[in-house]
Formats: structure tokens, sequence, C-alpha cells
């Protein structure tokens, strides 16, 4: 095995096969700052940019201390979306390969027989949506005496007002020397201030600022200047840039949806995917993006929220992001690691350029205005002829001779 990390040395030699499987050098900064504290057992709360390694920061950890003779519960993974929780089983079932660890997903809307039949095969780790957790929880089909670990992914998603009593019920059912482990891309304070209730008062805050972390990318940030009805047509001169595979951020599902409709009309192939549409047509959306029929993908912020999908080139923000938080959230989905490149597109009024640059200066990222011309994203022409003035002047000597 080929790493310069110690810690991976100590755990389980199928953890250490698929380190190696997967081509991993070294631990991202976020990993090499949480597992030894989860490996400890201790509680944390960690902050991490989108991107950065987040999730194999607490499985791998969990992987390493599940008891496979014990035949019940011993880890939950909490996630708000369908998507996300089958994302992070996905991770689950190609990490886990060796090992005789048993996992399962358990998800709102999902076929409630199913469901059942895992149950019976004895999950050691469970991944799943709170709601559904805390159904089943309460029909006593999981028995939470066993469970060890607990985690919360995107945590500051799961304590909001909506979910807050769900996730404390859940708590609740777990027995008090359990380890509570809370990971965020940005971690508000009301979520750090309601996660402390929970948590030991040893328990360990982490935080990783994006200067930390090594993508080997670059990201550009730009925009483009439009009134509301003509955004469109920007986002459908984006659709033909080449080798463009966009995700854009549109506010609200009411906008999403008339955008979406518009986009459509004008022949440009999207896939949408927004908290209120079912599963069957959320799994085709991410389907058909991921594998390039569709080079478009309208989202909103929740429903996107903790989604890796690879090759994103360009995050397009359609509606302005409303704070600093969204725009990192958002941002962070193209230059993620092992990403060339990436750029980040903003497309605003002229009256909200001034709230972008302040945006982009609390995040420290320049933005450029671009334009288009012959189907490519250039340089504003005004900016253009701003050089030119400024480039010294030639003089040209005057070699003619004069008459004497």
């Amino acid at each position: 095995m080929v790493t310069n990390w110690p810690v991976l040395e100590k755990m389980k030699p199928f953890i250490q096969d698929a380190w190696t499987k997967a081509g991993f050098k070294e631990a991202t900064p976020i990993q090499e700052k949480t597992i030894p504290y989860i490996l400890e057992g201790q509680d944390v709360i960690a902050e991490s940019p989108t991107g950065t390694g987040k999730t194999l920061a607490y499985l791998l950890p969990i992987l390493d201390k599940i008891d496979v003779e014990k035949k019940e519960i011993q880890a939950v993974i909490l996630a708000s979306s369908h998507e996300l929780v089958m994302q992070l089983f996905g991770e689950f079932q190609k990490w886990s390969e060796g090992s005789d660890i048993y996992g399962a997903s358990f998800i709102g809307g999902a076929n409630v027989k199913r469901q059942l039949e895992k149950i019976k095969k004895k999950p050691q780790i469970v991944f799943g949506t709170p709601g559904r957790v805390l159904e089943l929880i309460k029909q006593k089909k999981f028995k939470m005496h066993e469970v060890k670990t607990l985690v919360l992914d995107e945590g500051d998603q799961l304590l909001v007002p909506e979910h807050l009593q769900t996730m404390k019920d859940i708590i609740k059912s777990t027995l008090k020397d359990r380890q509570i482990i809370l990971f965020s891309a940005t971690l508000t304070e009301q979520a750090e201030s309601i996660v402390k209730e929970m948590v030991s008062e040893h328990a360990k805050t982490i935080r990783v600022e994006r200067t930390e972390v090594n993508t080997g990318s670059q990201v550009d940030h730009i925009y483009f200047v439009a009134e509301s009805r003509d955004k469109i047509e920007v986002i459908a001169k984006l659709s033909r840039v080449e080798g463009i595979r966009g995700l854009v951020f549109v506010r609200d599902i009411g906008n999403l949806s008339v955008l979406s409709e518009k986009l459509k009309f004008k022949r440009v192939p999207v896939e949408v995917l927004h908290s209120d549409a079912n599963k069957t047509d959320r799994q085709t959306a991410l389907s058909n993006f991921r594998s390039g029929k569709s080079n478009l993908l309208l989202a909103t912020d929740v429903a996107a929220r903790g989604l890796d999908i690879q090759g994103i080139t360009h995050v397009v923000h359609y509606d302005l992001p409303k704070d600093v938080t969204e725009y990192t959230h958002r941002s962070g989905r193209t230059g993620r690691l092992g990403s060339s490149s990436g750029t980040v597109v903003s497309i605003v009024s002229g009256r909200e350029v001034r709230e972008l640059k302040q945006l982009a200066r609390k995040v420290n990222v320049e933005v450029e205005e671009k334009d288009f011309f012959k189907g490519q994203i250039v340089e504003k022409r005004s900016e253009v002829a701003k050089r030119s003035v400024n480039k010294p002047k030639k003089f040209k000597t005057n070699t003619k001779k004069t008459r004497g």
C-alpha cells in the first residue's frame, strides 16, 4: 500500500485495500484532523468546504470500528435528502468491499415491504432520512440500544426547525454514551449552538478553510449582466458552449419550473432537481445529467446539497445567492478534488452587480464580467478596449526625407 498516512496503516485490511484501489496517496486536511478523534470515540463537530473528502472522514473510522460478530445496528448515518442518502450508501458499498459488514438504506417514499426485508438481514450500518428512521424506531423495527455512532451529514440542514424535533427524538432513542458526529460545508451559528447541546462537553470542533485545501484545480468566478427577462437567454447561450456540464441554481421551485418550461420551448435540453419532484423523476434527472444526455441541471439549493456530481464544469447562479454561505455551497460544486478547473457564473441585473461584488469580497474571490462571441465565453469588450487604451502608444519614426 502506497500512502503517507500512518493512521490508515492501523485500519483494517479491507479499508487499506479500498484506499489503494482508489489510487489515493494521502489524506485530505479534514480527514487528517477528524479521523483520529472519531476512532477514539469522541464527539466531533466538523466544518470543511464542499468536495474536500468529508464523507470518508467519518465513514472510514466507522467501518473500522464495526464489530462484524454483532448483528445489531451500530451506526446510523442521517442525511436530509433521498439522493444524498443513496450517494452515501453507494460510498459505503465501495469502501466496505471485502468485509462482512452489512449496511442498508431507508428513505421516505420507498417500498415499505422491501425496507422491512432489509431490516430482517440485520444491518450494522443504517443510512437514512430522519423521518423514515424515526418512523421505524417508533414501530420498534430499529433497536437503537447498540448504536455507538450517530452521524449528521450536512448537519446544518438537519438541524433546521422543520427537522429539529425529529432529530432530538432519534438522539433520545440512543444510549447516552453514543458518539455524535456532525459534518457540514458551512456550519451556521444556529446549528452549532443546537448541536453543542446534544454532544458531550469534550466534543472536538474542527474547521478547515478553503485555503488549507489543495484541490489542484483553478476556479474562475465570472458574471454576465442581464435583466430578469433576459437571463434565460444567457442560460440558452451557456448551454451551447462546447463541453459545458452546468449546475444551475434557482432560488425557488416556482421559478425553476417556469425556467425549465421556457428552456424546453427553446429546445434546450435540461434536467430538473427539486424536493417536490417524486423519487423516480429525481433519479431520472440525475441519471440523465450524469450520463451527459443533458448538459444542464436546474436545481434548488436544498435538492443539490451535499450531492457529489462528478465533472461539473460550470456552477451557474441564475438567482444571486442570498448570502456568503449559499455562495460557498453552490460554488463548491465545481473545481472539486480531482478536477482540473471549474467556472462559477453569476447572472445578475445591473443593480445586482454591486451586491455580487460585495459577496465576492467576503469569500475572497475576484469576479470578472464576460460576454459571448460566436458561442464562446469571451472578455467583455469594454474591458478589452480599456486595456488597449492603457497600452503605451508606439510612435512611428518619420523616415521620409525632406527636400533641402
